[in-house]
């Protein structure tokens, strides 16, 4: 198994359970919190969905579907466009309100198309390639989509979870 192959493994199972979050979901269960002050499902996917995005385009050299896709107007949130929901407050994160689920399952999809060609075209010595000198040590492509796959599957996580609580 190559190297690429396992990492679209992983956002393979990202999906999966993006469109199993997202099955059946009304607006309601996708736009209230467990608790106050805690992050909804829409949040949670929008989020998720967003550091792919930026990421990956970040590292193919690409711009991120969320513009050229025309993605932010159809979401319509008070944000500007570069925002991926780093570092939100309770009442920032809030703001993400989705009345439809397909919404949220469309812009993953199309993300993780764009993920997917991506990676799917790297070979095991692309990975080695360092994308962030900002680190000690550097960053390389391979930590950084093992990153990415690691944030999402928490986020997707956390989402799954406040699903069964709110059902």
């Amino acid at each position: 198994m190559r190297s690429s192959e396992v990492l679209l493994d992983g956002l393979g199972r990202v999906a999966e359970n993006v469109h199993a979050v997202l099955d059946g979901a009304t607006p309601e269960l996708l736009n209230t919190p467990p608790a106050p002050g805690a992050n909804t499902i829409a949040w949670l996917v929008w989020h998720l969905t967003r550091v792919q995005d930026s990421h990956v385009a970040d590292v193919a050299g690409t711009d991120e579907v969320w513009v050229t896709a025309g993605w932010a107007d159809r979401f319509g949130l008070p944000f500007p466009p570069e925002e991926i929901g780093y570092g939100h407050s309770a009442d920032e994160a809030a703001q993400v309100v989705v009345d439809d689920a397909g919404l949220l399952r469309d812009y993953y999809a199309a993300t993780h198309a764009v993920s997917v060609d991506y990676i799917g075209a790297l070979t095991d010595s692309d990975l080695d390639r360092i994308v962030d000198h900002n680190w000690d040590p550097p960053v390389t492509l391979g930590v950084r989509l093992i990153s990415v796959i690691d944030d999402d599957t928490q986020h997707i996580g956390q989402a799954a979870y406040v699903r069964g609580l709110l059902s």
